[in-house]
């Protein structure tokens, strides 16, 4: 018993010293963070993160429409489609996404099968289906009447979802939360959900507005040809479309009509960085931008090509510039002028940064939780935590006397250590994080309730003072282990497949089984080691 390495006495009391400085900055007043920050970074300065329910702020839960994304997939399959009947001239009718399906008639029959051929290679490998074959992402079928369609496979619809639901939630941290300050929580709830939490913020239009913008930029010749006669008759052009554009600014705005091509010269996945500025000239505000070297090529390449004729910028549907190519603009810059303010343009510029929504995201539920609620919250948190460790910590020393003393040593060590774990991790303490906490105080004292009762067991045997000791720190081991295994797993369980609340409690409750078991077992044994070298007694003090 009285055998503990120095080398083990050093890594405990590490672990114990590591755990009070990096729990220490939530004790610390501001200033004194303040100035950590700007002089002793390297030193642990930040806080734990409080959740929604302890800081107050918004929740937002968003749905994907992935029926969307399964159209569109389609509708950009058709000028594929299109060209590549054409290039086998291969000729045909009736090309039109119609109830989720992609239809085209073949007129040639001698090239139904050249079609069907062609139409198959289309699809592309999305994973192994329900049957565990490898599944493709459409599934083509062609009548003898030369009637082909194209639908979605169950696979290529899960593949659909599961990118979605990715980019997502990527897109939202990035809207949301693009410099990682705000210790925003974003994730998945079921298979088309996304939960929004932001702590401290108080409006909720903010965060349902940046969710629910798709931000798809594209870049467009303006079609000239078209008149306005043409336009107020509705005669547009195959492959070009109307649109509305705003000129002028604030109450003298108005919105025209413009015709544009359909196909899209740049698109925004091209966009490199995107800013919120003032033109130096005319000191209003602008949207300047900066392409990737494909689209700098492809926008060098348009303006030097198009000298003279217009280029329209489109952000979701409306034309939000369309100004006349002067010359060729090398360098892959330029800028959006619109009627927008400084704020507005900073605004879009993040959105576009971001990068465009795959799917649309509709608010389904909001709430906000107020900053006095989150107070009365932590307030009700302390008291239960302080009235849960007084009461184990009494409890232990009326049974236990000196013995219960040196658990509730380990007891205080290992809150402080659980802290600094937590706020190390960066994990979020939220209500049910407190709850977690109040039970790992039981959980801290249970195992030396185990080891305890076995040493007074074994002493009631006739054992002597030391021989009680050992035993029942080397007998109890198997049952305390057992114990926090079992715990173990079911903090892994609720950490895998809980959300918002449970995952909270769930991360608290797993870090504290590990601390418990440190302290109750390791830093519990070295005070009572410490003691035996230090008092030499000859009667147990439990």
């Amino acid at each position: 018993m009285l055998q503990y390495q120095s080398w083990k006495v050093f890594i405990v009391l590490g672990i114990c010293l590591l755990g009070l400085i990096t729990a220490a900055p939530n004790v610390y007043p501001q200033s004194w963070r303040d100035w950590l920050t700007k002089h002793a970074s390297f030193i642990p300065h930040k806080p734990i993160t409080l959740g929604l329910d302890l800081q107050g702020g918004v929740y937002v839960l968003f749905e994907a429409k992935i029926e969307v994304a399964a159209q569109d997939k389609l509708q950009n399959l058709l000028d594929e489609v299109r060209k590549g009947l054409r290039r086998q001239n291969i000729t045909y009718s009736g090309l039109a996404v119609v109830n989720d399906k992609l239809n085209v008639t073949i007129l040639d029959a001698d090239k139904f099968e050249a079609a069907r051929t062609f139409l198959k290679g289309l699809a592309q490998p999305a994973g192994a289906g329900f049957s565990g074959v490898s599944a493709t992402d459409y599934d083509v079928a062609m009548g003898s009447d030369g009637v082909a369609t194209l639908a979605v496979t169950a696979a290529g619809r899960e593949q659909i979802r599961s990118n979605a639901m990715a980019q997502s939630v990527e897109t939202l941290r990035k809207r949301i939360d693009p410099e990682g300050t705000k210790e925003v929580t974003i994730q998945p709830q079921g298979e088309r959900r996304i939960i929004v939490q932001v702590p401290g913020e108080t409006d909720p239009q903010k965060i349902i507005k940046a969710g629910s913008t798709a931000a798809k930029l594209t870049f467009h010749m303006v079609d000239d040809n078209v008149s306005q006669t043409d336009i107020d008759a509705n005669r547009i052009p195959p492959g070009s479309k109307l649109l509305k554009e705003t000129r002028g600014r604030g109450k003298t705005a108005t919105e025209v009509p413009i015709v544009i091509k359909e196909r899209a010269i740049i698109t925004g996945d091209m966009l490199e960085k995107a800013q919120g500025t003032f033109d130096s000239q005319t000191q209003l505000p602008i949207i300047s931008f900066k392409f990737n070297a494909q689209g700098a090529r492809r926008f060098a390449d348009i303006t030097k090509q198009s000298i003279g004729r217009r280029f329209a910028a489109v952000l979701d549907g409306k034309v939000i510039t369309a100004p006349v190519i002067q010359s060729a603009i090398i360098g892959g810059t330029g800028q959006i002028t619109g009627d927008f303010t400084i704020e507005e343009a900073t605004e879009t510029a993040t959105l576009l940064n971001s990068g465009a929504l795959y799917v649309p995201l509709e608010a389904v539920e909001q709430r906000t939780v107020g900053a006095e609620l989150g107070e009365d919250s932590i307030l009700a948190g302390q008291y239960s935590a302080l009235g849960g460790l007084i009461l184990v910590a009494g409890f232990m020393f009326f049974n236990y006397r000196l013995f219960g003393m040196f658990a509730n040593l380990a007891l205080a060590a290992n809150l402080v250590i659980l802290l600094g774990l937590m706020t190390a991790f960066g994990a979020t303490l939220t209500l049910p994080g407190v709850a977690a906490f109040v039970l790992t105080m039981g959980m801290a004292v249970d195992a030396n309730v185990l080891i305890y009762e076995r040493i007074k067991e074994e002493s009631r045997n006739g054992k002597s003072l030391m021989a009680s000791l050992d035993s029942g720190f080397e007998r109890a081991m198997a049952t305390i282990v057992d114990a926090n295994a079992t715990h173990a797993l079911a903090g892994l369980i609720l950490l895998e497949v809980g959300s918002g609340p449970v995952r909270g409690f769930a991360v608290a409750f797993f870090l504290g089984i590990l601390t418990s078991f440190f302290s109750s077992i390791f830093l519990t044994r070295l005070f009572v080691v410490t003691w035996l070298r230090s008092a030499r007694p000859t009667q147990l003090a439990v």
